[in-house]
């Protein structure tokens, strides 16, 4: 799964407001960049076909529901992120994110926190 950044704008005002119309996607969407109601309507309609949304027919309005969750997407996006910049080195995106950005103390302790975890079921197996 591949969503463009277009593709992903959609989805993440499904995954904020729920199931929703085109005219509430493209008013949320309008709200931040220009966008034409026919453009978020083709988008939606390409989604659906990709099997990114599901679609729910009723009466002349059709409600779009987002068919992948933000964990999988942000998942998949990163794994192709990974192997495609860092050659699959996650050391070396974690460097480079570090390097970049000034995290906070309390990123840096989630981080922390994490990696504890990670060692800590390393160890049971």
């Amino acid at each position: 799964m591949k969503p463009t950044d277009a593709e992903l704008e959609i989805l993440h005002v499904l995954w904020t407001s729920g199931p929703s119309t085109v005219r509430q996607v493209h008013e949320s969407l309008s709200q931040s960049r220009d966008i034409g109601y026919t453009t978020a309507l083709k988008l939606m309609q390409i989604m659906h076909e990709k099997g990114l949304l599901t679609r729910e027919e009723a009466n002349r309005s059709h409600t779009y529901v987002a068919a992948v969750t933000e964990e999988e997407t942000q998942r998949g996006l990163v794994d192709r992120f990974v192997e495609t910049a860092f050659r699959g080195s996650a050391s070396k995106l974690v460097m480079q994110l570090l390097g970049q950005h000034k995290a906070s103390r309390q990123e840096l302790d989630e981080i922390k926190k994490l990696l504890s975890q990670i060692n800590s079921s390393d160890e049971f197996n």
